[in-house]
Parts: structure tokens; C-alpha cells; sequence
């Protein structure tokens, strides 16, 4: 029975600066493109992204939303018709490390609006904090994003490893950022996915590469997403040729994605 629609998605890396939040950003806007809803939800909880991207300053933030009497409908930003954003807020130092009472008022805002889009994207803060794994834990997908660097794909590494081995979870996307070919980013799509198989005995799937791209530099310093600011540039193209896989993945499993909820419960201590 199809009680579900919408497929949740985790979008996280293990480490910083690898262009997660511009993927996100500019993933919702490519589904807009071919109206298909979304809401974006800012998870880096004390260092809010998603907002300086646009150029906004939302008058409501999670940190607003976590207040008794507060509803979701409240503090979503619309971003454009079907296309909305639950904004963060910086230098919350209780949101990073969010407590049992937080997680769970959290939790109960995001099941009662949720249910409306067609897609949820969390876009996690990188590392592996504890408000971080668990927030992946909630999604029926995780989609790394990982670049060339070195330092990438070992932090990659760890935190998957984590994941698997503390929280069970064992599916994972791999999208990787800032290659320079096809080639490249297979390379590195292989490097990753031969560790994992070798020590944590899972296999990755291969979402996809976007080429860097120095049009998206100059998009972040003028706060216009990439696909509105330039929407022939190559790393645009990839970004919807990206999108459009995450929507077939959605269509193929209409039945799996109905059957389960759209987000599980915070995973316990």
C-alpha cells in the first residue's frame, strides 16, 4: 500500500568545503524546473549556508521553529513556487549537539509538513557529530558528496564507516564535486567504493560528477544559484542530469519509497 510519496534525502560529506550546499541548493532548483516539489532543510544547525547562497535573511529560523507554538508553515522560506527552504541560524552552540527533547520537537514538525513535497532534502553539516549521523539516520537515502582531494575520500571513508558500523546503514549515493573529467571522477568513485568493500564489506552507487566549474565562484560571490545565474554553464547540465536520476530513482521505486516512513525516528544513544 502507497501511503508515501516523498523520498528523503541526507546530502553530507566528511568534510567541509567539497560545494555540498551549492549542490543542494541548485538540485532543488532543477527540480523545480521540471515541477517536481521540493524542501531544503539547513541542518548545518549553528552555521546557517543555505540563506547567505540566496542572499536572504529569513526573519524565522530553526532555532525559532524548535520554540513551543511555533509551526513549520512559520519559519519556511519560499525560495519559488513549490520550492521551499527551512533556513538555519548561526551561533546556536545547543543546536549542534542537539538533546533527546530538541530531536524529538524537531522531528514531529518535519512529519507534519513533509508528507507535501515530493522530495526532502537534509543538507547535513560535514564531519561526524553526533546531530550529524543522526540526522543522516532519519532519510531513506544518504547522498555523499565527495571531491578528488585525498583528504575527501579518507574523511568520506570515515565517515561512512561510522555509519555502518554504529547505525546499521549500509546504502549510500556517491555524487562527486569539482572533477575535472569523467574519468577523474570515476577514479575516484572507485578508490572509495574498492574500501568500502574491502573493510566494510558495502557497495556504493555511483550518482554522478559535476565538472568544476569557475561560473559557480562567481555565482557564490554575487549570492545567485548557479542554474539561474548560468544555466548553459557545464556544472548547471550536471547538476540537472543529476536531478533527473534522483527523480527516475523516485518513479522506479514508488512501491519501496510508499511502504516506508519518510523519516524514521532520532536513532537512540
Amino acid at each position: 500500500m502507497n501511503h508515501n510519496n516523498t523520498l528523503s534525502l541526507s546530502i553530507m560529506s566528511g568534510k567541509g568545503g567539497v560545494g555540498k550546499t551549492n549542490i543542494v541548493l541548485n538540485l532543488g532548483y532543477a527540480l523545480h524546473a521540471m515541477h517536481i516539489t521540493s524542501m531544503l532543510m539547513d541542518c548545518d544547525l549553528g552555521l546557517a549556508n543555505l540563506d547567505v547562497l540566496l542572499g536572504i535573511s529569513p526573519d524565522r529560523n530553526l532555532h525559532d521553529l524548535l520554540q513551543t507554538g511555533v509551526e513549520t508553515e512559520d519559519v519556511l522560506v519560499s525560495i519559488e513556487d513549490g520550492f521551499d527552504m527551512l533556513p538555519a541560524t548561526s551561533g546556536v552552540p545547543e543546536l549542534v549537539e542537539m538533546d533527546e527533547d530538541l530531536q524529538d520537537i524537531l522531528f514531529k514538525k518535519l512529519i507534519d509538513i513533509a508528507g507535501k513535497y515530493d522530495f526532502l532534502m537534509l543538507d547535513l553539516g560535514a564531519g561526524i557529530s553526533h546531530t550529524v549521523l543522526s540526522l543522516a539516520s532519519l532519510t531513506q537515502l544518504r547522498v555523499v558528496v565527495v571531491t578528488p582531494e585525498p583528504t575527501s575520500l579518507t574523511d568520506s571513508y570515515a565517515m561512512i564507516k561510522v555509519l555502518t558500523t554504529q547505525h546499521d546503514i549500509k546504502d549510500f549515493l556517491v555524487l562527486i564535486n569539482q572533477a575535472t573529467s569523467a574519468k577523474e571522477a570515476k577514479q575516484t568513485f572507485e578508490r572509495l567504493n574498492a574500501a568500502c568493500l574491502n573493510f566494510l564489506n558495502i557497495e556504493l552507487r555511483y550518482l554522478g560528477f559535476v565538472h568544476q566549474d569557475r561560473t559557480l565562484v562567481e555565482s557564490v560571490r554575487r549570492q545567485t544559484p548557479l542554474l539561474k545565474f548560468a544555466p548553459q554553464a557545464t556544472a548547471s547540465k550536471d547538476i540537472v542530469g543529476i536531478a533527473k536520476k534522483l527523480v527516475r530513482y523516485r518513479e522506479d521505486n514508488r512501491e519501496r519509497i510508499g511502504g516506508r516512513p519518510i523519516l524514521k525516528d532520532f536513532p537512540s544513544e
